[in-house]
């Protein structure tokens, strides 16, 4: 004879066998109370135990939220710019003025080249690679890069205003030329190359810039720059006369010779 559990509504079979209602697994055991396999809840049954079957949870996945990356923070390796890339030992990035006139003044008898470039100039970035060939191929030549856009100001007081624009700077003689050029016109800075490479040795200190330029830049109130005009040795106008050397024992005795005059150039 069956057993009816009349709490709960459940149908509790006398035999030990297990039967499925409704998708519940129940049995008759001897009395106790009802327990939930993995739950802490008890039922209100005095005998038999009612057993749910067990369900395998899967781990979750896991929860990635999404953010836009700030601008300028980059993720890896710093991405190269392309006037970055292809650098050679003697090639350097001018970081402000006085930069520019110390490295003019200290670079000795050897050539120096000033690039001006702008990192939005088309025509800078295809004409880059090839004047880093040239730096490769001339080790003894330094290449200072000038950014046209960090130093907008000191361009304008050089007056420098077409892109890309090179000048040549050597020892005593200081500014050799200046001129601007394409890949298309790549031949006038090959032979501005080769016409001022050869070594020299100037009888004189290095120049660098014009004392005119660094006094055009030291007037440009927007740049740390100060520079003092030289002394005049001379009054502008009046050109110095050396002093007259004085005459050897034989010219003041007039021992000389006949046919022969001391002649004096008026000055």
């Amino acid at each position: 004879m069956a057993e009816v559990c009349v709490k709960g509504g459940f149908v509790l079979p006398s035999s030990r066998n297990l039967s499925r209602k409704g998708g519940v697994f129940c049995s008759l055991s001897p009395p106790s109370t009802i327990e939930i396999k993995d739950r802490s809840h008890k039922s209100d049954f005095s005998e038999g135990r009612l057993v749910f079957p067990v369900r395998r949870i899967r781990p979750l996945k896991p929860f990635v939220v999404s953010s836009p990356v700030p601008k300028g923070f980059t993720i890896g390796p710093k991405t190269m710019k392309w006037w970055e890339q292809g650098l050679q030992p003697n090639m350097r990035e001018i970081e402000s003025t006085q930069d520019l006139v110390d490295s003019l003044r200290n670079a000795g008898d050897k050539l120096v080249v000033a690039d001006f470039f702008s990192p939005s100039c088309p025509g800078c970035k295809t004409l880059h690679p090839k004047i880093c060939k040239f730096a490769e191929a001339n080790p003894d030549v330094l290449f200072l890069q000038v950014n046209y856009e960090k130093h907008k100001s000191m361009c304008y007081s050089l007056h420098v205003h077409v892109l890309p624009f090179f000048w040549f700077f050597r020892g005593a003689q200081g500014r050799l030329c200046g001129f601007s050029c394409t890949t298309q016109t790549i031949k006038k800075f090959k032979d501005a190359l080769a016409k001022h490479t050869p070594e020299r040795c100037s009888l004189g200190p290095t120049k660098g810039l014009d004392e005119s330029v660094l006094l055009a830049l030291a007037a440009n109130k927007e740049l740390n720059f100060s520079y003092t005009k030289k002394e005049e040795v001379e009054k502008e106008g009046s050109p110095a006369i050396p002093p007259l050397a004085p005459l050897s024992p034989a010219l003041a005795s007039g021992s000389m010779g006949k046919g022969k005059e001391l002649v004096s150039t008026e000055r």
